[in-house]
């Protein structure tokens, strides 16, 4: 091949790619502007009152393409199929309780996206904010609506992998004193106190004494379920290989995903619950792999998130393993349900 039959094929080679990348973000750009339409066949949203003390609803972040597109919208949780009622408050991450919101927000900068956590009242109304430094990923409030709790990606943006790092921050919405992040806690790993650099604690869940918390702590490369006091500052390691801890309702059960050897490294993971009495655990019917903090819908029902054709899609299943998941919902995530 001689020098000229090279530098043409180079020539043909970068204005092919150049034509991909064009096309990519003119496609990327058009799907952009039709997510500000509704979609054909899909849920009618329309604007009103949301509130966090009506019962037998759901609340959650809605992606269905349209003018309410990452609002925070309700449907009856009997009928979770049914229209939805869009509040005007976008939120990236949001859960709540006896009253109480979190939402995880961006900020849109003439340069770059910040993010904040905002506190909710039962009207959906600010009482603080709070930076949160770096992609919201989990969101809780405890029971008693006391406390709430945020995790963010500072490093990396997947669980999939091992090289990431997030800050988990808890707050008392009562006074506004935030704890910014757990590795400041005292830990006890195998019943002795245990320090390492690389400490890292992501997906809070609360008990309903405003004291015990549980969380998942990394380091060296193994993954643990720890349980929290908020009065001593200290976490303690109960269980190994536990991520995005979820209790029950009636606080006996974790709901979890855990990571199952010979998955794909990219999709690693599947749905367990874990009874904290015996710790015994259970593999919940979803085979799909799930990277999502399941809620409770009851004592017997968990709810989790998959990726959908806008998004992500609702689905519930039992959580004593029997059963088969059944989708809820499309086009919605971070579900709390009230009452």
């Amino acid at each position: 091949m001689t020098v000229r039959t090279r530098i043409l094929v180079l020539l043909s080679a970068v204005v092919a790619l150049a034509a991909v990348a064009v096309a990519s973000v003119l496609h990327a750009s058009a799907r952009a502007e039709h997510r500000d339409q509704a979609q054909a066949g899909g849920q009618p949203v329309t604007a009103g009152n949301v509130t966090l003390t009506t019962p037998d609803r759901m609340v959650f972040r809605n992606m269905a393409w349209g003018p309410h597109r990452d609002e925070l919208t309700t449907v009856p949780a009997s009928h979770p199929s049914a229209a939805r009622t869009a509040s005007g408050l976008k939120c990236l991450r949001f859960y709540a309780a006896s009253g109480t919101g979190v939402c995880l927000q961006a900020v849109h900068g003439a340069v770059a996206d910040t993010y904040r956590a905002v506190t909710l009242d039962a009207g959906l109304h600010i009482r603080r904010h709070y930076d949160v430094p770096g992609i919201p990923s989990r969101a809780r409030v405890s029971p008693t609506g006391h406390f709430a709790a945020w995790t963010a990606f500072v490093g990396g943006d997947s669980y999939a992998g091992t090289n990431f790092s997030t800050r988990a921050a808890i707050v008392d919405v009562r006074t506004g004193r935030l704890i910014p992040t757990l590795e400041t806690f005292r830990i006890v790993k195998g019943g002795r106190p245990y320090r390492s650099s690389d400490a890292n604690f992501w997906g809070v869940t609360f008990a309903s004494d405003d004291r015990t918390f549980y969380a998942t702590l990394a380091t060296k490369g193994s993954t643990y379920l720890v349980r929290g006091d908020l009065r001593t500052r200290t976490v303690t390691t109960l269980h190994e290989n536990v991520e995005c801890p979820s209790l029950s309702p009636d606080g006996t059960r974790i709901a979890y995903k855990k990571r199952v050897k010979g998955l794909p490294k990219e999709a690693p993971w599947r749905l367990y619950a874990l009874d904290l009495h015996t710790m015994r655990e259970t593999p919940l019917a979803e085979t799909r792999s799930v990277d999502d903090q399941a809620v409770w819908k009851d004592d017997r029902t968990v709810v989790y998130s998959l990726p959908g054709d806008y998004g992500a899609d609702l689905y519930e299943m039992p959580s004593d393993g029997t059963g088969r998941p059944r989708r809820i919902s499309t086009s919605a995530v971070s579900p709390a349900f009230i009452g």
